[in-house]
């Protein structure tokens, strides 16, 4: 009897060994804290638990494994499994999405962002270079366009953005270098101690950054609609984590994006409707660009930048100007359905 029983126990342990050892578990890399912005990362989470019964989950990481500006390269290693990352960080490893950054591009909404944000992650060309990295580009995690918090007196014509220090990285700091300021690509967990201490006078940002990061206690005013552009920031995955998933794995992790993202969107659409509120509460002087300093902001930065964008991609032997061309047929198509 003695021995069955112990023979049942040796079972029962190796049988829960085993269980244990098929589990699949993801780290994965993200900065600052929860907020709007990794919302979708931690459905999606969600999601893939649900859908494998608890044996696919995930860890998600505010900061624990890697710098903001080194998640691509831990994604390259497997030092984690999926990571979010934004491409104006380092515009050398990731050239081809940073079309995504051009100023002005006309993008209205973030149903916009998310239609011409995947489709330049699903061209070729854009894959492969992702590729080099081991990245897998998932799902994007869509912003507003950015507007600007400041210090001392409202900033509201051209002429007022000479010498004017910027957080701003990407597309978005090269459109304020065509007027004059000053950009710095400090990164989001920085912007509140650059603000404080003066290293900047101005922040740009989407809503949930200025929250959660802080930038909104330091300002004396906000930009409702200079809209110069937007940050792209994917979520990736390594390649050979995804290639080792199980099939049933898989299909949980992919068919969970678009419901991730429906989700990041509903929740994002709330911050938005108590912006005004969150500005008065603060007191925070909300600052209209007239349309004409507008137009004259569009002229020096949209097409000059956008030129020497593709210009520069096309003189790499990689395909700029059909990559431009896709996004603002996106966009069309996107608004037509809008």
């Amino acid at each position: 009897m003695k021995n069955w029983k112990c023979g049942a126990v040796a079972a029962a342990v190796a049988m829960s060994f085993v269980a244990e050892a098929s589990a699949t578990e993801w780290n994965v890399s993200v900065w600052g804290k929860r907020r709007a912005f990794t919302e979708h990362i931690e459905k999606i989470a969600e999601l893939v638990s649900e859908k494998t019964g608890g044996e696919f989950t995930m860890n998600v990481s505010y900061g624990g494994l890697s710098k903001n500006r080194e998640n691509l390269d831990g994604i390259s290693i497997g030092a984690f499994e999926m990571a979010q990352f934004c491409a104006g960080y380092h515009p050398d490893k990731n050239r081809l999405i940073t079309v995504l950054e051009l100023p002005f591009l006309g993008v209205e909404n973030l149903d916009q962002e998310v239609a011409v944000s995947h489709a330049i992650y699903a061209h070729p060309a854009v894959q492969e270079e992702m590729a080099q990295w081991n990245a897998k580009l998932l799902m994007t995690s869509p912003m507003p366009q950015y507007n600007i918090v400041g210090t001392g007196e409202p900033r509201d014509e051209l002429s007022e953005f000479e010498g004017m220090r910027v957080r701003a990285t990407g597309g978005l700091g090269e459109a304020f270098t065509a007027v004059g300021a000053v950009p710095t690509s400090v990164t989001a967990t920085e912007a509140y101690q650059a603000m404080e201490s003066g290293v900047v006078d101005t922040v740009a940002f989407a809503q949930h950054a200025h929250l959660s990061f802080g930038t909104i206690n330091q300002a004396d005013w906000w930009t409702a609609n200079l809209n110069p552009g937007t940050v792209n920031c994917p979520v990736v995955v390594n390649i050979d984590a995804y290639d080792s998933l199980s099939d049933e794995e898989r299909e949980a992790l992919d068919s969970s994006v678009d419901e991730a993202i429906a989700y990041y969107l509903a929740n994002y659409g709330e911050l938005l409707k108590k912006w005004d509120q969150v500005l008065e509460e603060k007191g925070v002087t909300k600052v209209e660009i007239s349309e004409e300093q507008l137009e004259a902001f569009r002229a020096k930065a949209a097409v000059p930048i956008r030129d020497a964008w593709i210009a520069e991609i096309e003189g790499q032997g990689l395909p700029g100007q059909e990559l431009y061309d896709l996004l603002m047929k996106t966009l069309a198509e996107a608004k037509g359905t809008n």
